[in-house]
């Protein structure tokens, strides 16, 4: 692989501010350069090179990292990157992708919480589960995600797309409780089951859920049913419900739940002036 690669000299006991290891920040650097990078372990500073064993070869623009290693302990992979592509063979931590703006970034364990927090643009790849908040706003903040996509092909924790604004999340594992809360816009997709509350207090946006809801807040109102639903080009086969809300917030966000996965539900069919 042409590139940087980065292989922990030791496993990660303390947590370590990594977010100066991105493609963005370390193209075009000499390798004395990125040796000699400062970050902070623990309480302390170190250099790259006290870290990591440091090979390969840098490039000014499209630059791809590999990091090999646990990285559960590492904060901030890909802070604000803006390009090129982030390997990480092994699990990352929290924060991992913070306000990314364009880029690549894959990981083929875990992810911790808060993955692409306040992120407007740029593609993050987990092939095992995420932490909660990801895609979210800081505690405190308003603004989640505004654009990109993240796609956990594990489960997430709880809080997923919180403050959302726009971009795309897919989940194709289970979800935890309260994906969409605040939601302003953008794409929530769950392949697995959700703990509930899904969608609450979101104003605009779209939720799909294919396994198993506990059940719908009652500040939503039930719509229509639908045979399918469109996630950016792939149609989704239904049945589905299709809810409206969250009203409290005078809301116009879309829940599409699976009819087939929650016979729970039926009794909102009600409700509806007709039924496809």
């Amino acid at each position: 692989m042409s590139g940087l690669i980065l292989t922990l000299k030791k496993e990660l006991k303390v947590p370590l501010d990594a977010s100066i290891i991105s493609p963005t920040n370390l193209a075009g650097k000499t390798m004395d350069e990125v040796k000699n990078l400062e970050l902070w372990e623990g309480n302390k500073k170190v250099k790259i090179n006290e870290i990591f064993h440091v090979e390969g070869e840098n490039k000014e623009e499209d630059l791809t990292i590999k990091l090999v290693g646990d990285f559960s302990k590492a904060r901030g992979l890909g802070f604000k990157m803006s390009g090129g592509k982030l390997v990480i063979e092994g699990n990352a931590g929290l924060r991992l992708g913070e306000k990314m703006k364009g880029g690549l970034i894959k990981v083929s364990g875990n992810a911790g919480s808060w993955v692409g927090s306040e992120m407007t643009g740029g593609i993050i790849e987990i092939e095992g589960d995420a932490g909660d908040f990801i895609g979210a706003g800081y505690r405190g903040g308003r603004r989640g995600m505004r654009g990109g996509k993240i796609i956990v092909k594990g489960d997430c924790g709880v809080e997923a797309g919180a403050w959302m604004i726009n971009g795309i999340i897919k989940v194709y594992g289970n979800a935890g409780i309260f994906p969409g809360i605040h939601m302003k816009g953008g794409t929530i997709f769950i392949k697995g089951n959700c703990e509930g509350r899904a969608g609450a207090e979101m104003k605009d946006g779209k939720i799909v859920i294919l396994g198993f809801l506990p059940s719908v807040l009652p500040s939503f109102d039930i719509d229509d049913i639908k045979d399918s639903v469109k996630v950016e080009e792939e149609k989704i086969s239904g049945p589905f419900y299709l809810f409206t809300g969250d009203l409290n917030e005078d809301g116009i966000g879309k829940l599409y739940v699976s009819i087939n996965s929650n016979p729970q539900l039926k009794f909102w069919e009600e409700f509806l002036e007709r039924v496809i």
